[in-house]
């Protein structure tokens, strides 16, 4: 059995790591060459993921082509702003009726769209039934180390779901089904705008008092995006739901809490994102939230004030004093 992943930054290296546990031949994609020249002699992606041993399973790749020649099963790793321009470069090479399945956690910041809708629009329609996403709480190095790791993959078609969760699973790596396609990305998707809230109030020197009523009542404002655009509330109290959300707002590993922790420090995102290797998801996504929350009507103060204060420089300390004075009412999600 053979896998293609498109994308080379830690968490599409960590996902060839666990296909490799299944597949005899892993083809890795990457844009920089010297980067994949190294990877290929060293087994190791020093630039994102250094010191961690790699299988000799897995084969960096520049070519699109090669990349997907033979491949059993998809692996759409690019971030959300990159998957489109990937996959309509890639599209002439696709071999059909594999599952397509993207591990990127955003929203396509232009048209609002999951990236399995990116998929869709840049698939022809008899490739539809075959794109699926993987979500939940995994931490890329993790995946790597091979600890225990349990997320869910879901596509409309079940039986391609269960097909990729054949794909996927392994002993240190355990996946659950959905169809619940909506839910799955949105609840991956918004976790990381959130995160960046936990971070900024643990910059701010708040408690777990606030962390804890961060992550609750961002769970509220996930869930009432995702149940606009078709969710099944449900699916927000999983894995790809408050697992992915408990993970990145917690985790020392989490990125987007990283973001939230400097900016919560004082320091603007210009310069926060100079200092990242890795792209922090959340930050386009709480654009992308902003927008979506005019579109439909849906109330998400955290992710407005996180919006707020990373694109129009408002005080973190007042973004804080606004949510916490805002007009008294009833919990409900």
């Amino acid at each position: 059995m053979k896998a293609c992943v498109y994308g080379a930054g830690s968490f599409g290296t960590a996902v060839a790591s666990v296909l490799a546990n299944t597949c005899e031949t892993v083809h890795l994609w990457g844009r920089d060459q010297k980067a994949i020249d190294a990877l290929n002699a060293t087994h190791e992606n020093a630039g994102y993921l250094p010191g961690l041993k790699l299988s000799e399973r897995i084969t960096g790749t520049t070519s699109i082509e090669e990349a997907a020649r033979g491949a059993d099963l998809i692996a759409v790793a690019t971030p959300s702003h990159a998957t489109r321009e990937l996959v309509g470069k890639a599209l002439p090479h696709l071999p059909k009726h594999v599952p397509i399945i993207t591990v990127a956690k955003g929203i396509e910041n232009e048209s609002l769209l999951t990236m399995t809708e990116v998929l869709e629009q840049c698939l022809p329609e008899d490739a539809h039934p075959y794109v699926g996403v993987l979500s939940g709480p995994s931490f890329a190095k993790e995946m790597v180390l091979r600890l225990p790791t349990i997320v869910t993959i879901a596509a409309r078609w079940e039986k391609l779901a269960q097909r990729a969760q054949k794909i996927f699973s392994c002993e240190s790596f355990r996946t659950y089904t959905s169809t619940d396609v909506v839910g799955v990305q949105v609840g991956g998707s918004l976790k990381n705008v959130i995160a960046i809230a936990a971070g900024i109030a643990d910059g701010l020197g708040f408690g777990h008092n606030a962390r804890a009523g961060i992550i609750t009542r961002g769970l509220a404002e996930i869930t009432r995006v995702a149940v606009r655009m078709g969710a099944n509330p449900l699916t927000l109290s999983g894995l790809a739901g408050m697992g992915d959300l408990v993970l990145t707002c917690t985790g020392e590993l989490s990125r987007n809490r990283r973001v939230g922790l400097a900016l919560g420090q004082g320091k603007k995102l210009d310069e926060v994102l100079a200092e990242m290797k890795q792209v922090a998801e959340g930050v386009k996504t709480a654009r992308a939230a902003r927008d979506l929350s005019k579109k439909m009507g849906v109330e998400l103060p955290i992710c407005d004030q996180v919006y707020l204060i990373a694109y129009e420089g408002k005080s973190p300390k007042q973004a804080v004093l606004d949510l916490m004075t805002r007009t008294p009412k009833a919990e409900a999600v």
